[in-house]
């Protein structure tokens, strides 16, 4: 049943124009910023050449484009989760999902999937970028193979906080405003670690999903950032599980 409404929800966002335009408009913007950095990986060519362990294609050109598009990803992902449950919590369909043979664990589940496969479409297209160098130069797919893991946590951790967020009201407007401050927060927590030494500051600094996303970018892959990414995910699927078990069994 987690499948099922997993397809019910991506083939929902499809029949959206709102998502079709959302895929166009964040694979434009990428596309732009990818040769951008071609740009400048060529003309810092002729000094790269004269360099002992000079950058790779993978550290002037992926790198960056993945941190880019972790950006471009905060902010389109509020306008994504913002309808998954708050639209059914006012058109008063989630009552229709709470009298079928469903627990909730499968519809936050199957709907948070639906999500994350929409995400994984949009990754998947993205990934053609940096692949096409392939074509002309070396590319470090190690390097690749761990930011894009990065970045597939990090929109998973998006879209865990999105359907969060949208299971508490049922305004989109307000779920994408609220997702959004809650990702820019998560994303900039760690700016206060850095102008401060105390324990306590450092402490916060961890929670920053920025930190955690930065080692794997450079091909560092650490279990602990990994782990940070999937409690994240599982905290807010719980929280989401939790807020709609307490509204099924409000009178």
């Amino acid at each position: 049943m987690i499948l099922t409404i997993a397809a019910r929800e991506l083939r929902s966002l499809f029949l959206s124009p709102l998502a079709w335009s959302i895929l166009a408009v964040t694979l434009f913007i990428l596309a732009y910023l990818f040769l951008s950095q071609i740009e400048a990986y060529v003309s810092l060519q002729p000094r790269l050449a004269a360099l002992e362990g000079a950058p790779g294609v993978a550290d002037i050109v992926v790198a960056p484009l993945l941190a880019d598009a972790a950006v471009v990803l905060l902010l389109v992902t509020p306008l994504v989760t913002m309808r998954v449950l708050s639209e059914e919590r006012r058109n008063g369909t989630i009552s229709l999902l709470f009298s079928a043979p469903l627990s909730m664990t499968e519809i936050v589940v199957g709907k948070y999937l639906g999500v994350v496969a929409f995400f994984l479409i949009l990754l998947g297209l993205l990934a053609l970028m940096p692949l096409s160098l392939l074509a002309g130069t070396e590319l470090d797919l190690g390097k690749l193979a761990a930011g894009l893991l990065g970045l597939t946590l990090v929109v998973s951790a998006f879209a865990a906080i999105g359907v969060y967020m949208s299971s508490l009201t049922e305004q989109p407007t307000v779920a994408a405003v609220t997702t959004f401050g809650l990702l820019l927060l998560l994303w900039i927590i760690d700016w206060a670690g850095n102008r401060q030494m105390e324990e306590e500051s450092n402490a916060l600094a961890e929670l920053s999903m920025l930190r955690h996303y930065e080692p794997l970018l450079k091909g560092l892959f650490n279990s602990a950032d990994v782990a940070y990414y999937l409690l994240v995910i599982l905290l807010f699927i719980g929280f989401s599980i939790r807020r709609l078990d307490a509204h099924r069994l409000q009178p």
